[in-house]
């Protein structure tokens, strides 16, 4: 192999890694998430199967009845565990508390650098869940069910956004950020599926109608 031939297959393989370097850099960043949901697919199958009813009533229900955050390991409880697994660059003191990070709101698109910032919504929320059958459940299925890290059920939003959800199904609420509404749709039908969640009319036509978009 002649030196200028040697020196020309350098050049190209120098440009190379540096475009595939620069390719790196510039990718947006990757956001953490919850446990991927099922699929639009089996959702709406899904959905053909449910009979709606109408919601019971609120009538003894109590936040406390749904205990969370449980420990999860060590220090470390629920809250801070999603705040960890949803944020980027997350740092955590001696108490698990996070005390440094960035958090992308998958809800409002808003990032936020303060875990002070982020609530941990209950995708399906409590209120939601005791209207559905969960009055019926035992107090420790209940706390299963608020602190559910195997479904797509907890995720790490604004604060603010999270309190104007409150305990509103999809007829009455979805994401301002309209591309994740397929997948809050796909979120809600999971966790209601999994944990044999009734659902009432109105919530299953708006489910139906967002997941035939998707």
């Amino acid at each position: 192999m002649s030196s200028v031939y040697a020196r020309r297959i350098g050049v190209l393989a120098s440009s190379a890694a540096l475009a595939s370097l620069a390719s790196l850099v510039s990718a947006p960043a990757a956001h953490a998430a919850p446990p991927t949901p099922i699929s639009a697919s089996s959702a709406r199958a899904y959905l053909a199967t449910v009979t709606p009813r109408t919601e019971g009533s609120l009538t003894g229900y109590s936040r406390s009845l749904f205990p969370h955050w449980s420990t999860v390991s060590g220090t470390c409880n629920t809250r801070e565990t999603v705040l960890k697994r949803d944020g980027s660059g997350v740092v955590t003191d001696s108490s698990c508390a996070s005390v440094r990070g960035s958090w992308f709101s998958e809800y409002d698109g808003a990032t936020w650098t303060a875990a002070s910032d982020i609530d941990i919504d209950h995708v399906v929320p409590l209120a939601e869940a005791w209207r559905s059958g969960a009055s019926s459940w035992t107090t420790s299925k209940r706390q299963q069910f608020a602190n559910d890290l195997a479904r797509p059920q907890l995720i790490a939003v604004t604060d603010d956004v999270n309190q104007a959800k409150g305990d509103k199904d999809p007829s009455d609420w979805m994401p301002s950020r309209t591309s994740y509404r397929c997948t809050y749709a796909r979120m809600w039908v999971h966790v209601k599926q999994y944990w044999g969640l009734g659902m009432d009319s109105a919530e299953k036509t708006a489910l139906v109608n967002e997941l035939n978009a998707c």
